[in-house]
């Protein structure tokens, strides 16, 4: 997902190509990706992002690029979603599809081994996997002095999205709500959104003590 403008960050880069250790957002979370069991990723980018897909389009020419409208993260996921067929099936008859994992451009300490971390996660059985939402607790962000928007409540902690999740098609005794996935991964729990976690990221990625990665 990289279709953001990136108003808290100022200046006039849009949020997938803000640069962190010289290189972009984008390309990182790209890289990570393209180095983990994800087997075909695609760039979703909207109107606001226009710098962004020419980016995409010049550097990564064999990326699929889905034109979303520009309507919000979930509200774009979900056309992306449908943009790819997600709940076509692979038959006829067939309406089960594989599972997703959907990643926002805004994790610069991503890696492959990290992206792999989460399918397992959401592995339920040795057949089928859930529905993932991972999430970091606040405390674990504020630690690192990244920002920590968008904190929610969960049995008494408070906890964020991380940005990165796994949709699948519920069966069974499911109650197709999916699982939550707590992590103190610092290459989960770092995301861009503003100037102060572009430092924060930076450091973390210079110094090699930031290669601390608890399991999560």
């Amino acid at each position: 997902m990289c279709g953001g403008r990136g108003t808290r960050l100022g200046g006039d880069t849009e949020k997938p190509l803000t640069p962190v250790g010289g290189r972009p957002t984008v390309d990182r979370v790209l890289d990570a990706l393209a180095g983990s069991r994800v087997e075909t990723a695609h760039a979703v980018v909207s109107p606001h992002a226009t710098a962004t897909r020419a980016h995409l389009v010049g550097e990564r020419p064999d990326l699929p690029v889905v034109d979303a409208p520009g309507d919000g993260y979930v509200a774009d996921l979900q056309y992306a979603m449908e943009a790819v067929g997600a709940g076509d099936g692979d038959d006829a008859g067939d309406t089960t599809h594989p599972p997703l994992l959907t990643a926002a451009a805004d994790l610069p300490l991503l890696d492959s081994a990290a992206v792999n971390a989460v399918i397992d996660a959401a592995w339920v059985d040795a057949d089928r996997p859930g529905s993932l939402t991972v999430c970091v607790p606040a405390a674990r962000k504020r630690d690192l002095g990244v920002s920590a928007d968008a904190a929610t409540e969960m049995d008494g902690r408070e906890i964020v999205p991380a940005g990165i999740n796994v949709v699948a098609e519920e069966s069974g005794s499911n109650d197709g709500d999916g699982a939550v996935h707590l992590t103190e991964d610092v290459r989960l729990a770092v995301n861009v959104n503003y100037p102060s976690d572009v430092r924060v990221a930076e450091r973390l990625l210079a110094d090699e003590r930031g290669d601390d990665r608890p399991n999560g």
